[in-house]
């Protein structure tokens, strides 16, 4: 197991196949994949994805996103991560985290937001991160607000999907002063 990052209570790793089974019974449930533009995912949707995972971008491969580990159960809870996005012409690095409902509430999409952000800025250098967000989801929104993002702006959609979308945004040295 590649660990990529620990916090308090999770351990961030690298996505390996036996992940398969785990990664699609969060993505086939409408109620965690109520804010994707995709939706739920089949079987073998969820395998193609996490195939893409396992061979990381070709032009940012210290990028992708990871197997989440509740510490204290050794449980499979989601999958966090980072991920390259070109809006507007430029690119843009995306703090992307999904959780397991068993285990919303109990502030662990803004832990490992923020083991991210440092993670994406003091390991990777990386001058400025976003979230990219449902206008409808309040939860995910509280999650960058509280990791010190700011609501930067709403597009209608990214990489053509015509999903509204609201780009948070924190730059690093806003970030160092938080």
């Amino acid at each position: 197991m590649t660990i990529i990052l620990e916090t308090e209570r999770l351990l961030l790793k690298h996505l390996v196949m036996d992940d398969l089974d785990d990664l699609f019974r969060l993505y086939r449930d409408p109620e965690i994949r109520k804010y994707f533009p995709e939706g739920v995912l089949s079987y073998e949707d969820t395998k193609d994805e996490l195939e893409w995972f396992l061979n990381g971008h070709p032009k940012h491969p210290e990028l992708g996103l990871w197997a989440t580990i509740h510490k204290a159960t050794g449980k499979f809870i989601g999958r966090c991560g980072l991920l390259p996005w070109e809006i507007d012409g430029a690119l843009e690095i995306e703090i992307a985290y999904l959780i397991d409902k068993e285990f919303w509430g109990k502030g662990l999409a803004t832990e490992a937001a923020t083991g991210i952000l440092r993670y994406g800025f003091d390991q990777l250098k990386l001058s400025r991160l976003i979230c990219l967000i449902d206008p409808e989801n309040a939860a995910s929104q509280r999650v960058a607000e509280k990791i010190g993002m700011t609501l930067e702006r709403k597009v209608d959609g990214i990489d053509g999907d015509n999903f509204p979308t609201f780009i948070y945004s924190i730059n690093r040295g806003v970030a160092s002063k938080a």
